[in-house]
């Protein structure tokens, strides 16, 4: 999604995707699947800014998400799976990233003497105190230019997106 052109009403799109796309509709509305081809452009853009500044400095996206949920409270690897809405395996091994690095720990939970708690070390608070101000600065240059209702409508309409998927797959999974 390199070169990008105006619709008459100003939106941007793609030229390459809306043609590929109407190749592939045989001529019927390209509207839902240019979005979807935008949200996913979109979110590898997201995704590589996230590497580029994780990697950087010895962590993945994935294990970030963790390191600043687990900034708020411990929690078990099956909550934190959830919150995440990946696998517990995947957390798993995150977890065992951020504990390589030292940047958590696993403690027995009091409640559950069978179970676990994942919690924030000091060197992961420093981590992220460290990774905070660069992210910030990099997020306000990502939207310059939109405006706070811009952005919150971005927000909306990605959440429900994400409410569709999970609809959609509750739904085939119940055939």
């Amino acid at each position: 999604m390199n070169d990008l052109s105006n619709d008459p009403d100003d939106s941007l799109y793609s030229p390459d995707v809306r043609n590929a796309l109407a190749g592939f509709t045989h001529g019927e509305d390209t509207g839902a699947l240019e979005a979807a081809a935008a949200v996913r452009a979109a979110a590898r853009s997201l995704d590589q800014l996230r590497s580029h500044g994780t990697d950087n400095r010895g962590l993945s996206p994935g294990a970030l998400d963790i390191l600043i949920r687990l900034s708020t409270a411990e929690a078990n690897v099956k909550d934190l799976a959830a919150s995440a809405g990946v696998s517990s395996r995947n957390v798993t091994g995150l977890v065992d990233t951020l504990e390589r690095a030292g940047h958590a720990v696993r403690v027995p939970d009091p409640r559950d003497r069978r179970s676990v708690l994942v919690r924030i070390t000091d060197d992961g608070r420093t981590w992220l105190e460290e990774f905070r101000r660069p992210s910030q600065l990099a997020m306000a240059a990502l939207f310059r230019g939109f405006t706070d209702a811009e952005t919150t409508r971005l927000r909306h309409l990605c959440l429900r997106l994400v409410e569709n998927q999970q609809q959609l797959a509750r739904h085939l999974e119940g055939r």
